[in-house]
């Protein structure tokens, strides 16, 4: 598969509740959000963006993540693994050249270590906090998921690489926007046909948040968060691009879902 696409993919769901996702709103009420993770198809090699949940979470949810899961229920099968979705569209862990982490929360790490092959990009500071975090954000960071041996990092800098341009010509590009996480990206995809579709991950939970009605219900910085937005805002008014919010339980359903891509 040499055509540039962009594939969207469902690691199942996380059952919480409305004010984990929307700070101080819905009054206790049940919340259940996709878990979305990408695939860009590409001829220097294929990219994995997240890979959702680990797929130990199918099957012993409470062993592998432990007592975030009375906050944080992922509902997955083993068939929903970015392994496995990947192999029903015929390609091999070792076709996969990236494995880019937007950031290192328990329900974006499920691709790390399992592509012999792959370079996994990530920001520093993001990569360094997932070791320290403070007490509030230590159950978002699974250390197993992502404290593998023999794993290539390749570390982005911040603000010096605000936007870094995954394999130089464009198609994929990284966008720094902390404040959900200290090291959060977001990436603008171009593509041949579609155009530009902005991957906002959790810079922007739901269209609330884009909409700047909303503040996320778990972050880092108040401050980042909403000037991320911002960026992002500004970012899509110039490019004219679709935007994709992360875990938007309504406009998810809007996209189109793997095996079907956009390109």
């Amino acid at each position: 598969m040499t055509d540039i696409r962009l594939y969207m993919f469902q690691s199942g769901t996380l059952k919480c509740k409305v004010h984990n996702i929307k700070m101080n709103e819905g009054a206790g009420a049940d919340y259940e959000i996709p878990v979305p993770f990408f695939l860009i198809t590409h001829p220097k090699g294929h990219t994995i963006i997240d890979g959702g949940c680990a797929v130990e979470t199918a099957t012993d949810a409470r062993g592998h993540w432990g007592g975030i899961c009375d906050v944080y229920w992922p509902e997955m099968t083993e068939a929903q693994g970015c392994v496995a979705q990947l192999e029903q569209l015929g390609i091999k862990p070792e076709d996969v050249k990236y494995v880019v982490q937007s950031h290192l929360h328990l329900d974006h790490t499920g691709a790390i270590g399992r592509f012999p092959n792959a370079t996994h990009i990530v920001q520093r500071s993001e990569h360094e906090y997932a070791y320290t975090p403070d007490w509030f954000a230590a159950g978002g960071y699974i250390r197993k998921d992502f404290d593998k041996p023999g794993l290539k990092w390749q570390f982005l800098e911040g603000a010096a690489d605000d936007y870094y341009d995954i394999y130089g010509d464009g198609t994929l590009t990284t966008v720094f926007t902390p404040g959900h996480a200290p090291g959060h990206m977001s990436f603008l995809v171009n593509l041949p046909n579609t155009g530009p579709m902005l991957l906002t991950i959790d810079a922007a939970y739901t269209t609330d948040h884009w909409e700047e009605k909303s503040l996320p219900g778990f972050l880092a910085s108040t401050v980042d968060t909403v000037r991320s937005v911002q960026k992002l805002r500004t970012l899509a008014d110039r490019t004219g691009a679709t935007v994709v919010t992360g875990h938007d339980p309504d406009a998810w359903k809007g996209f189109k879902q793997a095996p079907e891509f956009y390109g």
